[in-house]
């Protein structure tokens, strides 16, 4: 009784009630949702691991050129379960980008970026792009070799600009050089600026998942059939629960057996003091960035690699209108899109695997292969898209 009232009184000032029905318990989903859908859900968990163990680990770090690197030892070693937090944290990363990459591309087969989910699909490239920033921002702050180096190369990428490149070069760092005003001023960036700005579009993007409504494996309308949805609670909020303990299980078994994945999620060079007097052999960002590092090395000129890798993200944002097929899924798409899929996805992977190798004359002939395919994908896209025969769409979900 006491809670009812309470609740009630709540609701008199705070309409949860209404905010609760219209996205969770009498929010309608297609009945049809498969394996690819967990990601989405699955990218909300990491989020939150990544909000909690970055502010545990800002309570023991410090943002100074001089005290940066110790103070992580520090928490490694003398903190209380502090290395479990920041292996929570650097795996936490690594598996963000796998999860948003894998939501990324249930969307592109299935077409989630078509009309009326145009704005949907912005939005969640914005995201990508704040998530590319978070990440490069928190890549420099364990101020170790490949932190420092890492910084230096990819700042420099700017002074490629004309007229203005030196000045904003400058801007970035926060000094001539990278210093610990650069490392301050990305500190300030992780944890303050960029979180707020990824937490915002978040919660856009979900307000305009639930106005436009959820897309499907086959592509069809179902906002206004009777049968054709399910309540997303309890239905999916259990099944996705499922799903999150099994992905648990995984991330913990990297987690506590293989942390540093190989070299990829924590490199070798990272664990000495950063050096501004000795350059690694080899200086490549983390995995998740590699793909567009590989295209901006495979062009010999530097403004017009920049250009390239920057127009390599930028096509993403208009796939919607360069997708002229009458049918969203690829289930329903003809040879030529399925095609075209299978070719981007391991021009995708190649590059990510080329951008962190050393340069050599073979790897930069493979990473221009590979960034023709990559371009390719979507400069012929309406043309393949347009002209292929594709199958009949049913008019009710299929599974």
């Amino acid at each position: 009784m006491v809670n009812s009232r309470l609740l009630g009184w709540i609701n008199a000032r705070f309409p949860w009630r209404e905010f609760a029905k219209r996205h969770l318990t009498h929010y309608e989903a297609p009945k049809n949702f498969n394996f690819w859908y967990y990601f989405g859900s699955f990218s909300l968990l990491v989020l939150l691991n990544q909000i909690v163990t970055g502010i545990w680990l800002t309570m023991e770090y410090t943002p100074t050129a001089d005290a940066a690197f110790s103070s992580i030892q520090h928490i490694m070693r003398d903190v209380h379960y502090g290395w479990l937090i920041r292996f929570m944290h650097t795996t936490g990363a690594s598996a963000f980008f796998v999860v948003v990459y894998l939501h990324m591309y249930r969307a592109l087969i299935y077409g989630s970026y078509k009309a009326p989910r145009e704005l949907l699909w912005l939005i969640g490239m914005l995201i990508y792009i704040t998530l590319l920033l978070e990440a490069f921002t928190g890549y420099v702050l364990p101020w170790g070799q490949m932190s420092f180096w890492g910084a230096n190369v990819i700042t420099s990428f700017a002074s490629a600009i004309p007229w203005v490149g030196k000045y904003i070069v400058v801007w970035l760092r926060g000094d001539f050089n990278v210093s610990g005003v650069t490392l301050h001023r990305f500190f300030s960036l992780h944890v303050t600026a960029v979180p707020l700005v990824l937490l915002g579009l978040v919660f856009i993007h979900l307000v305009a998942l639930h106005y436009v409504g959820s897309n499907n494996p086959d592509g069809v309308d179902v906002k206004h059939q009777k049968n054709q949805t399910i309540a997303f609670h309890p239905y999916y909020t259990l099944k996705d629960l499922a799903g999150a303990v099994v992905f648990l299980v995984v991330f913990a078994s990297v987690l506590f057996f293989a942390p540093k994945m190989g070299g990829f999620f924590l490199e070798p060079d990272n664990f000495t003091p950063a050096n501004p007097m000795k350059t690694p052999e080899h200086i490549a960002p983390v995995w998740y960035m590699t793909p567009f590092y590989a295209i901006l090395r495979a062009v010999p000129d530097k403004f017009f690699g920049l250009l390239t890798m920057a127009s390599a993200i930028a096509l993403m944002f208009v796939l919607p209108w360069l997708d002229k097929s009458s049918v969203r899924s690829i289930r329903y798409k003809g040879m030529y899109s399925k095609i075209a899929i299978a070719v981007f996805v391991i021009c995708f992977i190649g590059l990510g695997y080329l951008g962190v190798q050393p340069v050599s004359p073979l790897r930069s002939f493979l990473a221009q292969v590979y960034s023709i395919g990559y371009f390719a994908f979507f400069l012929l896209m309406p043309f393949y898209s347009r002209y292929e025969k594709t199958q009949i769409l049913p008019e009710h979900l299929t599974e």
